[in-house]
């Protein structure tokens, strides 16, 4: 709807409603996923049987709470851990791409960059498997040659951590890259003229003003790693993080500690939004 074009009152309505129900299609799941961990049942559906916190702090089965299970506690650790180690790898990565695509000229740019965007439209579970074989076959020829495992490029954290790297990088990529072509580099110029050498007028001039950029990518990259289910799937070893942990639990039949388990990260994803955007706002 554009303001400055008068509309007639049957279209405002009939906007204002497609708005209002849009937003409660995207709504209704996670308000019937966060109601139901409150369900004093064995499964997170109807019938209503009564509200109760033990889904969140009881310490005793079968109604063992999100805070005392020690096996989705640790997954989620492990989420955490792999979604860190994602977001430095791939912030770090990220910025020189940045660089690399806005400032400099060389042969095969354009070529570069489509190969950089490509992981961005193959699917995750082909990205995983492609990952897998890779690693794999490289591990079997240097345990053949040199009899030596490699235990980084066996299914595990470290090749889950390789494998939403590949994909995420590419995210934050676009980000920076969007941020920094409008710096006006005549700034970092100015800083040399005063003395300063390529890399500190970037550090103090260029990155600095990249920081709203670099919070959100790294937002949006802790984000990506830490629900990323296809991709991790065909790389994960022993050590399963959330997504997988939940992922076999369901196979074993749900309970509402999962449904606990989305309110917390539905609560941590809104702190972390409305952290990007206090940033950028405090920057703009």
């Amino acid at each position: 709807m554009i303001p400055t074009i008068a509309s007639s009152r049957f279209f405002r309505f009939s906007y204002i409603f497609y708005v209002a129900c849009f937003f409660i299609f995207l709504m209704a799941p996670l308000v019937v996923v966060a109601v139901f961990s409150f369900n004093d049942s064995m499964f997170p559906s109807l019938p209503w049987n009564g509200g109760t916190l033990d889904w969140y702090f009881n310490d005793t089965e079968p109604k063992l709470g999100i805070f005392h299970d020690s096996e989705l506690l640790e997954s989620i650790w492990t989420s955490v851990s792999i979604a860190i180690a994602t977001t430095i790898a791939s912030l770090a990565l990220a910025t020189c791409n940045a660089f690399l695509f806005e400032r400099e000229q060389f042969p095969g740019k354009n070529l570069l960059y489509i190969l950089m965007l490509t992981p961005l439209v193959i699917p995750g579970v082909i990205l995983g498997v492609s990952i897998l074989v890779f690693s794999s076959s490289i591990a079997n020829w240097v345990e053949m040659q040199f009899g030596y495992d490699i235990e980084a490029l066996r299914p595990g954290l470290t090749l889950v951590i390789i494998g939403q790297f590949a994909f995420i990088t590419t995210i934050s990529t676009l980000v920076i890259s969007a941020r920094l072509r409008k710096f006006d580099s005549t700034l970092e110029e100015a800083a040399m003229n005063l003395g300063a050498n390529r890399m500190t007028a970037i550090a103090t001039v260029t990155l600095p003003y990249l920081k709203p950029a670099l919070i959100g990518a790294g937002i949006v990259s802790f984000l990506m790693s830490f629900e990323n289910f296809n991709t991790t799937l065909m790389l994960v070893g022993s050590d399963a993080p959330l997504t997988i942990a939940m992922f076999d639990r369901l196979k074993e039949g749900s309970t509402p500690v999962l449904n606990a388990v989305s309110v917390i990260l539905m609560t941590g994803s809104a702190c972390l939004a409305l952290l990007s955007l206090f940033v950028q706002r405090k920057e703009a």
